[in-house]
């Protein structure tokens, strides 16, 4: 409810419910609002997730927001300023720039508050594009997802303080819990990998594309003086088939062809982490928050991630993992050797504060009340 008694009504607008931080951020936030008595409606192209939406009690709208076309931008703003008008939406908060632009329009139409989440960082080094980007900063609420995020968003944007807020991304510990992650779940996954038993894991969990690190990781992995670890690679490739081969080729020509597998896309990442003695966020640029290293402290699993971003801010140095320049092999050979060294009194204790960190900083529920806060904000 609001301040004034007003029933909450939230339209969350979004390109589309595929697979992605964005559309689980949204659906967190529909559980959310339904627990506080509001109405949460989704509008977006559709996708897997559609059903998701709907299981959280939310009500979902399809509309082609996949489109960046300028004039389809336009025209979908009669829609959304009718549904708003239908709904009685009381706040509008949109993910994702081109429907942003639609939504700004419809909410200026039906006067009702505007926020915005910046879940990316997104270039602007070509003309119009700036100018493009901006709409995420209209709001007259603007979500960062981290510090780095809201930086570059102050600086660049020129948004006010007064109107930044930083809510970190969460994870559902109930879900990420070593305690519930055992047993045939781990032993599937382990038996479909081929992962002899008690060898050293090492994971990377991040779709298969350049700037993620697969390739920075196995030429850690190469240089590694003990070789019986295996490299997990989790995540779909999305088409790339070429980039797939490139990898490879590369761990063949590594002598690592034998201990490397690619995992594809893994429906339980609880169970897939509770297989990794490390977990890896190696990325080339910087992550605007990096969800899978809390996950992995959710789990109780060390982490070494590239020391930029977002990423680097969930992560305690020593001791809930490791920070390493970003693209040095040899840093993260070191940082890597390091992990896998731990004995089990050290594990124990690392796993003990990874878990901590994330319960305190980095929980869904958190996340889900502090965007409440903000629009209860707007809302009185």
């Amino acid at each position: 409810m609001t301040g004034a008694g007003k029933t909450m009504v939230v339209l969350q607008v979004l390109p589309a419910l595929e697979t992605g931080g964005v559309e689980r951020g949204t659906i967190d936030m529909v559980q959310a609002i339904v627990a506080e008595g509001g109405t949460a409606l989704v509008a977006s192209a559709g996708g897997r997730m559609v059903a998701e939406v709907e299981r959280a009690g939310g009500r979902h709208v399809a509309l082609n927001l996949m489109t960046k076309d300028p004039v389809n931008i336009w025209l979908n703003a009669a829609p959304l300023a009718r549904l708003i008008r239908r709904e009685g939406v009381t706040l509008v908060h949109a993910r994702s720039r081109a429907p942003a632009w639609s939504a700004w329009i419809a909410a200026r139409r039906a006067r009702v508050p505007f926020v915005t989440t910046w879940h990316g960082v997104y270039g602007d080094d070509f003309p119009g594009k700036r100018l493009y980007n901006s709409v995420m900063a209209r709001g007259e609420r603007v979500i960062a997802i981290s510090h780095f995020v809201a930086d570059r968003v102050a600086s660049r944007y020129r948004v006010d303080p007064q109107r930044l807020r930083v809510i970190y991304r969460g994870v559902d510990a109930a879900v990420f819990d070593p305690a519930l992650a055992v047993g045939d779940r781990v032993h599937r996954l382990a038996q479909a990998w081929r992962l002899p038993p008690g060898a050293p894991v090492v994971m990377l969990p991040a779709r298969l594309t350049r700037w993620k690190g697969a390739e920075l990781l196995l030429d850690a992995m190469a240089l590694m003086p003990f070789q019986e670890a295996y490299c997990v690679l989790v995540g779909s490739d999305q088409g790339r088939r070429a980039y797939a081969d490139r990898l490879v080729a590369r761990a063949e020509r590594l002598g690592l062809a034998g201990r490397v597998r690619f995992a594809g896309h893994c429906d339980d990442m609880p169970a897939a982490l509770q297989l990794a003695d490390v977990v890896v966020s190696a990325s080339l640029k910087p992550e605007p928050f990096g969800r899978v290293v809390i996950e992995a402290q959710a789990m109780g699993r060390p982490v070494v991630v590239s020391d930029h971003g977002g990423a680097a801010e969930t992560v305690q140095p020593g001791l809930t993992g490791w920070r390493v320049p970003p693209g040095d092999a040899a840093a993260l050979a070191d940082a890597l050797q390091i992990a896998l060294w731990l004995d089990p009194e050290q594990k124990a204790e690392l796993a003990d504060r990874a878990r901590d960190s994330v319960l305190t900083y980095f929980t869904t529920t958190a996340m889900q009340q502090a965007t409440l806060a903000v629009y209860r904000e707007l809302l009185r």
